[in-house]
């Protein structure tokens, strides 16, 4: 299937800003899941410092803002191919070792609540189906509702706040839970075109976990079911930080408006 994405982030400031710089993974990579036919990003009001490859393996550019501006814009379009429909990554590792991916970081440290659903449901001898019942398990606790969390709400904060959660908890409670379990789990950013519409609010997020003798496989627990050709992955991390598709700091007091425009077609 080939997906056309179009994708722009807008930044407004409320006076100029002295320095502002931006770390953005929008490059999707050429894999076994997907060929990347063609892509560009067009950087108004700022320019590309520098790219690199960060240790996970994913593309990054850092974009600065032009000195004393207020207006940042950050376009990335093109035209991807996905190749898989079953979710299933495979025996496929950067320079992270698997062990790293067991280690919980800041949003994704367990509690009580995550080790509690962790115990009942991944002592099972099959693996994947355990992984599985887990997802829907967190679907059902925290259903998918916007607003109910932020963007620093950690994977327990989620599970045990009653309100409801979006796709960046989903997939830290997945990954949490899975590693009180032991097994390596990761965080995935990037794009899915919906049957329903074009023009989306923001980029989708869903997990890995690397389950014996398949390799890394991933589960999309918002919607219920593991990606499949719909789906465009960008980066890859420990949790949503690490993978996240702009990240950034900047200088002095100006109030900052962010601006998301996305749509993704067939």
């Amino acid at each position: 299937m080939q997906l056309h994405v179009s994708h722009t982030t807008q930044y407004r400031y409320s006076a100029p800003v002295g320095y502002a710089l931006q770390k953005a993974r929008l490059r999707p990579l050429t894999s076994s899941m997907q060929n990347v036919v063609d892509w560009t990003i067009v950087v108004s009001g700022g320019k590309i410092e520098n790219q690199y490859t960060d240790h996970y393996g994913n593309h990054v550019d850092l974009v600065s803002l032009d000195p004393g501006g207020s207006d940042l814009s950050i376009r990335a379009t093109g035209t991807v191919e996905t190749l898989s429909a079953d979710g299933i990554v495979g025996q496929v590792y950067t320079r992270a070792p698997l062990w790293h991916f067991r280690e919980a970081t800041a949003p994704t440290a367990p509690g009580p609540a995550i080790r509690d659903i962790a115990a009942k449901f991944l002592g099972q001898e099959d693996q994947l189906a355990a992984l599985h019942g887990l997802s829907a398990a967190i679907l059902e606790r925290v259903p998918y509702v916007l607003g109910a969390t932020h963007s620093h709400t950690s994977a327990e904060q989620a599970l045990t706040g009653g309100g409801g959660g979006v796709c960046q908890d989903h997939a830290q409670i997945f990954i949490s839970a899975a590693r009180v379990a032991g097994i390596p789990a990761r965080y995935v950013s990037g794009y899915l075109m919906m049957n329903d519409r074009v023009d989306q609010v923001a980029t989708h997020a869903w997990a890995e976990a690397h389950v014996d003798g398949l390799g890394w496989v991933g589960f999309d627990i918002s919607n219920g079911y593991s990606p499949d050709e719909r789906y465009v992955r960008i980066a890859i991390g420990r949790d949503a930080r690490d993978a996240s598709p702009i990240e950034g700091l900047r200088m002095g007091s100006a109030e900052e408006e962010l601006i998301v425009s996305l749509q993704v077609q067939q």
